[in-house]
């Protein structure tokens, strides 16, 4: 019993640090509208677009329901590339990734995990440059995908 207690205090101190390394925002579109214009901001910036995952269409595909969720991978390899220079392992966060989802009051979030994550966990520099431009791109990025116009 004691050790349940401990491995659940554990469990819920995660769950604050896990947290602080997620950006979230709520957008008044709805996810494939959200995407949709997360997609073409990615692109009209000059960024490349690897991938983009309905998740809830694969829930489908195994006869289960999932609320909608998406996510859109993409990256500019000249910020990347830097980041993975001084430190390759860095290439298991990159590319970056946005996640577009609703709740279960439909409510539609985006979000992603935040940069400087990647400075403790891959030992990058604390003042590299490409991690303030990276900051800057997903809150611009997804600034227009939640945007009114």
């Amino acid at each position: 019993m004691k050790a349940m207690l401990m491995a659940a205090g554990v469990v819920m101190a995660a769950v604050p640090a896990m947290a602080q390394d997620l950006v979230a925002k709520v957008s008044p579109h709805d996810v494939a509208t959200t995407m949709d214009r997360l997609e073409s901001a990615v692109e009209a910036a000059g960024a490349n677009v690897f991938a983009r995952v309905d998740h809830a269409a694969g829930a489908e595909k195994v006869e289960m329901e999932l609320r909608p969720t998406q996510l859109l991978i993409f990256g500019n390899p000249k910020l990347g590339t830097p980041a993975m220079q001084d430190a390759q392992t860095v290439g298991l966060d990159l590319p970056m990734r946005v996640l577009v989802y609703a709740d279960g009051e439909g409510a539609v979030h985006v979000t992603y995990e935040a940069p400087e994550k990647l400075v403790a966990a891959h030992g990058l520099p604390e003042d590299a440059q490409y991690i303030e431009k990276m900051t800057e791109a997903l809150d611009n990025l997804t600034a227009k995908a939640i945007g009114e116009e």
